[in-house]
């Protein structure tokens, strides 16, 4: 039988989002490419540090812990191959079982999140982030600046997620752009009864709740809906998530109030949204991304491209017909 991950979480991760690899970064991006590639030799048998992602990457790992292989993890990396090594060599000094990478040298490696069939790419390259949301593939710039996450809660994984343009479609985050927030407001309470679309995230949150049902580990996932939204317009959130059959475990309906003191005491492992301003708020706090999509992006154009952000897909598993298959869980 031939290898392979269609029955499997896969996270695709770039190497920066995964270890604290700021120092050599500032020389690539200095110009300087070949002191980087000294550095990372003259390193090659010295771990890097946790970066931000680390923490959700190895409580996601623990789920294979009795055995069954239930989440890969895969590098998918601008680095060179022989700096490659040192990741790998970092992940094993972590007792990390990654066993896969993809190291590009430079060029863009979204591409090869279509064979690895991934659930949801972190990336410290924002490029290559809207690449991949294009490509319909949940994805999540990764602020480096973030704070690393609370060791507190080790058999639990935290997740938190904004809702409009994130778990939800941007639909109703259109008319409040356009039209104001009382617009936004009679809008919500004249279609609460109709679910939203889905947003680029629902296929990881849907993930998620597959592996919390078959996991047998001990380990659990804990995940929150953290949203501008306040009522009356909280009604259409949560019938959305009940129409597609899953629950989130805590429900922050904010009205506008800022998130970041509200995500310090969730304590998550991560939090994506898709405004930068609730990022940088969050990430003071907790592990946090950027997801370039809705509205809310459509302005910032992807560097070298002619291309802009695009809206979020239903599911990458329904973009077009050369996907993927499903995956069988």
């Amino acid at each position: 039988m031939p290898v392979t991950l269609d029955d499997k979480l896969v996270v695709a991760i770039s190497s920066r989002a995964l270890f604290n690899l700021e120092e050599e970064n500032r020389l690539f991006e200095g110009g300087d490419p070949d002191a980087y590639m000294r550095l990372q030799l003259e390193r090659l048998d010295v771990p890097a540090a946790p970066g931000i992602a680390y923490s959700l990457v190895r409580k996601l790992l623990r789920f294979n812990d009795d055995g069954v292989q239930r989440v890969e993890v895969v590098i998918l990396s601008r680095n060179d191959p022989a700096s490659g090594m040192r990741i790998f060599n970092s992940g094993a000094a972590a007792e990390l079982r990654i066993q896969r990478g993809v190291f590009t040298q430079g060029r863009p490696p979204f591409r090869y999140l279509h064979p690895l069939n991934a659930d949801i790419f972190l990336s410290a390259n924002a490029e290559d982030v809207r690449e991949a949301l294009l490509a319909g593939f949940p994805a999540a710039h990764v602020n480096v600046e973030a704070a690393q996450a609370s060791s507190l809660h080790p058999d639990e994984v935290r997740i938190a997620f904004d809702g409009d343009a994130v778990l939800f479609s941007d639909e109703a985050e259109q008319v409040f752009q356009a039209q104001g927030l009382e617009a936004f407001q009679a809008n919500e309470v004249d279609k609460a009864a109709i679910p939203l679309g889905a947003g680029p995230f629902k296929p990881f949150l849907v993930a998620l709740h597959r592996l919390q049902q078959a996991a047998s580990t001990g380990m659990r996932i804990r995940t929150a809906l953290v949203t501008a939204r306040g009522a009356p317009a909280h009604r259409r959130a949560i019938q959305t998530l009940m129409s597609w059959n899953i629950r989130v475990d805590e429900a922050m309906f904010l009205g506008g109030l800022d998130k970041g003191g509200f995500l310090r005491e969730f304590e998550p492992d991560f939090f994506f949204d898709d405004q930068t301003g609730h990022v940088s708020s969050a990430a003071r706090h907790v592990p946090a991304g950027h997801v370039a999509s809705g509205v809310r992006n459509v302005a910032a154009t992807v560097p070298g491209s002619r291309r802009r952000p695009a809206q979020p897909p239903a599911s990458r598993r329904t973009v077009a017909s050369s996907r993927p298959p499903a995956k069988k869980r």
